[in-house]
């Protein structure tokens, strides 16, 4: 795919995720919740020119900073995004604003990384953000999942022992 196709592919997928996660949704488990990022990271993989040829060194190491800002960014993401169970067991998130912020501060270092490389004279394609947003989105997703693996079910739900006693409705606050 040509770099214009990579930029429109991850604008989308930056716009469809965002605005997703700012709404209210149910975290499902059962989902293959690592097939988008996969499938990003095969995409930006396939690309021809991923390292500048004449500046192997510099673009290496700005691939890997690109790389180490979106897990940073996927990680804190996901630890700003509050999860809460209903009382059917269900568990429920939503990005908060401290979430829009790694974004902005994400942006901004990825800019930087991208000015960087301007001022290096290493030729740049958008495989590298789109690499980083696969590894920003896979965190992301793993973060989630695990966390929302450690929540109880709220109110009203049987147990094996001691079924019938309630337990306190936990939200998690960010």
């Amino acid at each position: 795919m040509s770099g214009l196709v990579n930029t429109l592919v991850i604008a989308a997928v930056v716009v469809l995720v965002v605005v997703r996660q700012f709404r209210t949704r149910r975290v499902r488990t059962d989902r293959r919740w690592w097939l988008v990022p996969v499938v990003l990271a095969v995409i930006a993989l396939r690309e021809p020119g991923l390292v500048d040829s004449h500046h192997r060194t510099e673009a290496a190491l700005l691939l890997a900073a690109e790389v180490v800002v979106g897990l940073g960014v996927g990680a804190a993401w996901a630890w700003t995004t509050r999860l809460w169970t209903e009382p059917d067991g269900t568990v429920w998130s939503r990005s908060t604003k401290a979430g829009a912020a790694v974004w902005g501060v994400g942006i901004a270092v990825r800019l930087g990384l991208f000015g960087i490389g301007m001022l290096l004279g290493v030729h740049q394609n958008s495989s590298a953000l789109l690499l980083a947003l696969a590894g920003t989105l896979l965190v992301r997703s793993g973060l989630l999942l695990w966390r929302s693996q450690s929540l109880r079910p709220a109110v009203g739900q049987d147990a094996a022992y001691g079924g019938g006693v309630p337990q306190a409705l936990w939200k998690e606050r960010v």
